[in-house]
């Protein structure tokens, strides 16, 4: 499998794939053909039935500093608008993660920032060493980002604080954004694969269908107004009664027994 990646190291084991940005003499910088192998890599894991959990981490000890910046030199409007559109954070990378019926783990460690950022806010989780850093720097570059940074930020976050630390560039500790809801579990970094483990183990032992209906609810919970959001929750609660994992759970709740899942 890793063979067929050179910027990133990408495996699957145990139902869990595992996806490693792999540049970490420049702290893991989304160049082109990395973020081209992570989209091919997301979208393996998205095809694949024996995959039911996902990790996006990076190398070195840093999950990503943020964009090429040497590429930005020559980059001009049109060719930033191809770019993103071919592997664009927000509206490619972010996509995918997104219609996934799996959940996608950002795990964090030293530099998020920028286009990192923004990839760890389009996972479903963040889990993060408490040493991480976190910010959008765009502003001190002339931008602003460009990755979905303003979109999900406000939404995560709300509009003054998102507007600080766009218009600021300012960095924020894993701790903060933990108290903010932005990031979900925040733990030594001696003890940040104890606690992905402990993340993904639970995960594993829930029915997949449910999962992924329980992700989709919650997407549309952001996207719509909230009676065609709870029309849709009620639509995706009803369906899972045709499923036999259902029936399961029922049963082994009356029988004060673990349920065994067969994700259907």
């Amino acid at each position: 499998m890793s063979g067929e990646f050179s910027k990133v190291i990408f495996s699957k084991e145990g139902g869990v794939a595992s996806i490693v940005l792999n540049n970490p003499s420049r702290y893991n910088a989304l160049e082109l053909e990395l973020r081209r192998e992570l989209r091919r890599a997301l979208e393996e894991a998205a095809r694949d039935d024996e995959v039911r959990v996902v990790l996006v981490r990076g190398a070195g000890g840093n999950f990503s500093a943020g964009a090429d910046i040497r590429a930005f030199l020559e980059w001009d409007p049109a060719k930033c608008v191809s770019i993103a559109n071919e592997v664009g954070t927000s509206m490619v990378l972010a996509n995918i993660i997104r219609s996934m019926q799996k959940p996608v783990i950002a795990v964090v460690e030293g530099y998020c920032l920028g286009g990192g950022f923004e990839l760890a806010m389009s996972c479903d989780m963040i889990v993060a060493a408490e040493d991480a850093v976190f910010g959008q720097p765009e502003i001190n570059l002339g931008l602003i980002p460009g990755g979905g940074g303003t979109q999900r930020l406000a939404r995560l976050v709300g509009e003054k604080k998102a507007k600080q630390l766009v218009m600021t560039g300012d960095r924020i500790s894993a701790r903060e954004l933990e108290k903010m809801g932005v990031v979900n579990i925040v733990v030594p970094r001696d003890k940040l694969e104890e606690a992905v483990k402990e993340l993904v183990e639970k995960l594993l032992s829930k029915p997949r269908m449910a999962l992924a209906a329980a992700k989709e609810a919650v997407n549309l919970a952001l996207e719509t107004g909230l009676l065609a959001g709870l029309r849709a929750e009620l639509m995706l609660f009803a369906s899972l009664f045709a499923t036999e994992d259902q029936k399961e759970g029922a049963r082994a709740f009356l029988e004060k027994r673990k349920p065994v899942w067969k994700g259907r």
